[in-house]
């Protein structure tokens, strides 16, 4: 009965699009997203948040970041060949926030932990790069909604996508400043498995 009565909260919410409510996210229609070739769900509220960058030259306005949104979505499907964009955010040099398979949906099905954490990219390469502060503030205003609306939990924790696989992704700068936030999380060897 209570699986029933979340498919039915689940499609309440899909079909009257309170998904994103108050997040000032930027939708997928509006930056002219494709389809998701298929759909697997998260269990909700989810624990862990995967802080990565995209290793791009940033973008900094919104025809920028939208055209760098759907280059990344294109490369993503056609080349990875992921059901849809392997982000459930991404946060343009604009400071906005940009829909990618969003808070229900499960956004690369490669790895375990994916399926049990949403995906929040910085567009651009923080090497070298500090994100700014509206940056940061529009992820912490994310994280923020995301716990208000019951999609991530209270207690979720950050890491860097380093700490999951081979790669210099969130960047050394980014990477640097999440681990000083109070959901920092050290050990990430149960999410691996």
């Amino acid at each position: 009965m209570e699986k029933l009565f979340r498919c039915v909260c689940m499609l309440f919410i899909i079909k009257y699009g309170t998904v994103n409510a108050d997040c000032g996210v930027i939708s997928k229609d509006d930056w002219d997203g494709l389809t998701p070739v298929h759909v697997e769900y998260l269990n909700r509220p989810v624990q862990l948040v995967i802080i990565q960058h995209t290793d791009t030259p940033p973008c900094l306005t919104d025809d920028a970041c939208s055209a760098r949104v759907r280059s990344i979505q294109d490369y993503h499907m056609d080349t990875l060949k992921y059901w849809d964009i392997g982000s459930a955010f991404l946060i343009g040099g604009n400071a906005k926030v940009y829909e990618g398979s969003g808070w229900l949906r499960v956004s690369v099905p490669t790895h375990a932990y994916n399926r049990k954490a949403l995906r929040i990219t910085f567009i651009g390469n923080y090497n070298s790069h500090q994100p700014t502060i509206e940056q940061i503030d529009a992820l912490k205003a994310l994280l923020r909604c995301g716990v208000n609306n019951g999609h991530l939990d209270s207690n979720y924790k950050i890491v860097g996508h380093r700490q999951l696989m081979a790669t210099d992704s969130p960047g050394r700068k980014l990477y640097n400043l999440i681990r000083r936030w109070p959901e920092w999380l050290e050990n990430v060897d149960s999410y691996k498995q």
